[in-house]
């Protein structure tokens, strides 16, 4: 078996993908093509990242400004207790590199806002909402329309996690799923307020970085134009239609 784009190391250490004829040879050079930005290193971008680094994606840019609290240790499975106070970037780049060297790293240590987001999610691919921030998916949503990027969102609350793909190939964006209302009162209540089980973000995040190997490598249906609710008490999975509202896709400039 041999690639122009990956060594033998590669080859092998993929060999499991590699043997799905969805995926093959060609879905792996695809994959190492590929450039991720995940916005939100927390209890959704933990597994995100985690597998994506493991699926082999060419390139992942982490954009985390905060610092790793004791309370994130319950779900956010890439730190540890002598991480505490320290930059979540830097630690997640670093645990990411040690489960796989051949992947580009970069950390953007700062917070999406209007100044800096076209700049920002313009150098990549496919962009993750892993955030935990109203007006930061807002930014993130009205900067793939601009840029024409697919969103692939999650958010989790108590026992329920929600993923959906937003912006793909013209598809329903975040604002028709959930527009804002006027004066910026948004519909969803924070997790940190409620709460949630630690095993949450962990299965969301894996359906998320699922949804982005899908787009990457041209397989199996994408959440686009659908949300799926999935609850872990109740072992339940329900999928929605969101409508595609075309003026949502006429963002000329980023505000909320």
């Amino acid at each position: 078996m041999e690639s122009l784009l990956l060594s033998q190391h590669e080859i092998r250490r993929y060999n499991r993908q590699i043997m799905i004829p969805e995926i093959g040879l060609k879905g792996q050079e695809e994959l190492k093509k590929a450039s991720v930005l995940v916005v939100g290193a927390g209890g959704l971008g933990c597994p995100v990242l985690q597998y994506l680094t493991a699926a082999g994606v060419g390139k992942i840019a982490i954009a985390e400004f905060d610092k790793v609290d004791e309370t994130n240790l319950q779900r956010q499975v890439l730190y540890g207790t002598s991480d505490v106070g320290k930059l979540k970037s830097i630690i997640a780049k670093k645990r990411l590199e040690h489960l796989n060297a051949n992947v580009e790293f970069e950390i953007i240590n700062l917070k999406l806002e209007p100044f800096n987001a076209l700049g920002t999610i313009g150098n990549f691919d496919i962009i993750v909402d892993a955030t935990d921030n109203l007006e930061t998916r807002y930014v993130i949503n009205d900067s793939c329309v601009i840029l024409n990027k697919p969103m692939v969102h999650g958010s989790i609350y108590k026992f329920e996690g929600l993923i959906s793909v937003f912006n793909y190939k013209g598809g329903p964006t975040y604002r028709c799923y959930n527009p804002s209302g006027p004066g910026g009162n948004f519909r969803n209540p924070s997790s940190a307020r409620v709460g949630l089980i630690g095993a949450l973000p962990g299965i969301t995040g894996t359906y998320m970085a699922n949804e982005v190997i899908k787009m990457i490598t041209g397989n199996g249906e994408v959440l686009a134009g659908k949300i799926l609710l999935v609850n872990i008490l109740n072992n339940t999975f329900k999928t929605f239609t969101v409508n595609n509202i075309p003026e949502n896709h006429n963002i000329k400039n980023l505000s909320i």
